[in-house]
C-alpha cells in the first residue's frame, strides 16, 4: 500500500463526515424541523423525511451512469470535485434559510445533500486502488474510524457557534469539508487518460444502461449482496436522518444535549470501526455484518420498550453507534471484493443506487406511521427493525470471498 494516498483516502472521511454529523443527523435536521417549518403535528417530519427521500432518489437514479461515465472518460476525481463543490455550495446558502422559508430550505437542502451523497461515489471506488484484498477491511474501517473522530470535532465546533450565530456553524461545516479533502485530490491516483470525452461517455452510457445493469445482474453474488445491502441499509440509514427528531420530540433532549450525544455516538462508531477493521479482513465482512443486524435489530426494538427517559435512550445509541462503524465499513469492504476490475465506480454506482432508493422508503414510513399513529415515534422506530430483519435473511445467501475457511 502507498501509505500517503491511504492516509489522504481516510482525510476525505474526515472531511465529509462533518456534513452528515452536522447537517442531517442533528444541527440542521432539528433546525430546519422546529424552527423552519414548526413541528406542530408533526409536519416539520413530514417535510424533512421527504427532502431526504427526493435528495435521495436523484442520488440513486443517476449514480450508476455517472460511475459508468466516470470510468469510461477516465474522470472520477473530476467528478469527486464537481460534486463536493456542489456540496459546499449547498451548505453555504443554508446561511439564507431562515424561520418560515420551507421551500427554500427544502431546495438547498436538496441540492446540498445530493453533492454530498454523489462525491461518495467515486470516493469509495478508489478503495480497491489503494488497498490488497487482503487489507481493504482494515483500510476502510481506518476512513470510517478517522471520519467518526472528524464528526466529533465538528459538533463540538458547533456548540459555541449554535449559541452565538447559527448560520456560522454553515460557514464552519463547508470550510471543514474544503480544507479536510484537498489531500485526496493531491496524493489519490490521477484519472487514466481516455479517448473517450465526458459528452461521449454520457452518450454511450444513456443508449448502453441496460447493458451496464446487466453487467450486476450477470454477477450472482453481487447482486445477491445489493439487494440484502438494500433493505438493511435503509433501516440504517432511517435511523441516522430520525434519530435527532426521536431524541428531542420522545425522549426531550435539548438542542445542546443533542449535540453532546452525537459527540459521544460518534466516538462509539469510531471504537465500532476500529475495533471490527481487522476482524472483517480475517473472518470475512459477512460474518461481521451479521453480527452487527441483530444487534440493530434488537435496538431498534427496544426503543418500544425502555422508560422514557434520557439515559436508556443515550445508553441505546452508544449500542447503535458501536455497530454503525462497522456496518458501514464492512459493507464498503464487501462491495469491494465483489466488484470486477476497472468498474469501481460504476459498480459503486450500483452500489449508491441500492442504498440511496433504499433510504427513499424508510423515512417515508418512518414519517407515515408517526403521523398516523399521533406522534408515536417508538413505534415508527420499532418498524425499522423489520428491514434489518429482511436485510440480514438475505445476506446469508452471499457467498463472502473472503470468509475464515
Amino acid at each position: 500500500m502507498n501509505k500517503k494516498q491511504v492516509g489522504a483516502w481516510a482525510l476525505f472521511d474526515l472531511a465529509n463526515s462533518v456534513y452528515p454529523a452536522v447537517i442531517t443527523s442533528v444541527v440542521f435536521q432539528v433546525y430546519y424541523i422546529n424552527t423552519v417549518v414548526g413541528n406542530t403535528d408533526s409536519i416539520g417530519d413530514w417535510w424533512w423525511g421527504r427532502a431526504v427521500s427526493l435528495s435521495a432518489l436523484i442520488v440513486a437514479i443517476s449514480s450508476p451512469l455517472l460511475g459508468a461515465i466516470a470510468d469510461r472518460a477516465g474522470m472520477r476525481k473530476r467528478f469527486m470535485a464537481f460534486f463536493v463543490a456542489m456540496c459546499v455550495t449547498g451548505v453555504a446558502l443554508f446561511t439564507t434559510v431562515g424561520p418560515g422559508a420551507v421551500a427554500w430550505g427544502f431546495t438547498v437542502f436538496v441540492f446540498a445533500n445530493v453533492g454530498y451523497e454523489a462525491c461518495l461515489v467515486f470516493y469509495n471506488a478508489y478503495l480497491p486502488d489503494i488497498a490488497p484484498s487482503d487489507k481493504q477491511g482494515w483500510v476502510s474501517g481506518l476512513g470510517f474510524g478517522v471520519g467518526y473522530a472528524g464528526s466529533a470535532v465538528g459538533l463540538l465546533l458547533a456548540i459555541p457557534l449554535i449559541e452565538t450565530n447559527i448560520d456560522l456553524v454553515w460557514v464552519m461545516v463547508a470550510v471543514f469539508f474544503i480544507i479536510f479533502s484537498i489531500p485526496s485530490f493531491l496524493f489519490l491516483p490521477q484519472d487514466q487518460a481516455s479517448d473517450t470525452s465526458v459528452g461521449r461517455a454520457a452518450r454511450w452510457g444513456v443508449t448502453n444502461f441496460r447493458g451496464i445493469l446487466g453487467e450486476v445482474l450477470q454477477e450472482k453474488d453481487l447482486r445477491r449482496f445489493l439487494l440484502a445491502f438494500f433493505f438493511y441499509i435503509d433501516g440504517v440509514l432511517t435511523a441516522i436522518y430520525m434519530s435527532s427528531t426521536v431524541a428531542s420530540t420522545t425522549f426531550g433532549y435539548t438542542q445542546d444535549e443533542l449535540v453532546y450525544l452525537f459527540i459521544a455516538l460518534q466516538i462509539s462508531a469510531l471504537f465500532g470501526a476500529f475495533a471490527l477493521a481487522k476482524p472483517t479482513d480475517l473472518l470475512g465482512p459477512k460474518k461481521i455484518l451479521s453480527g452487527v443486524l441483530v444487534m440493530w435489530t434488537l435496538v431498534a426494538v427496544s426503543i418500544g420498550f425502555i422508560p422514557t427517559s434520557k439515559l436508556w435512550f443515550g445508553a441505546l445509541a452508544m449500542v447503535a453507534g458501536f455497530g454503525l462503524g462497522s456496518v458501514q465499513a464492512a459493507s464498503r469492504t464487501f462491495m469491494a471484493a465483489l466488484i470486477p476490475k476497472g468498474k469501481e465506480a460504476e459498480m459503486f454506482g450500483f452500489y449508491a443506487l441500492c442504498g440511496k432508493s433504499s433510504s427513499v422508503v424508510g423515512p417515508l414510513v418512518f414519517g407515515y406511521i408517526a403521523m398516523a399513529s399521533g406522534g408515536n415515534q417508538r413505534l415508527a422506530v420499532m418498524a425499522i427493525s423489520v428491514l434489518f430483519i429482511v436485510g440480514l435473511g438475505l445476506l446469508r445467501r452471499v457467498n463472502d470471498p473472503r470468509s475464515a475457511t
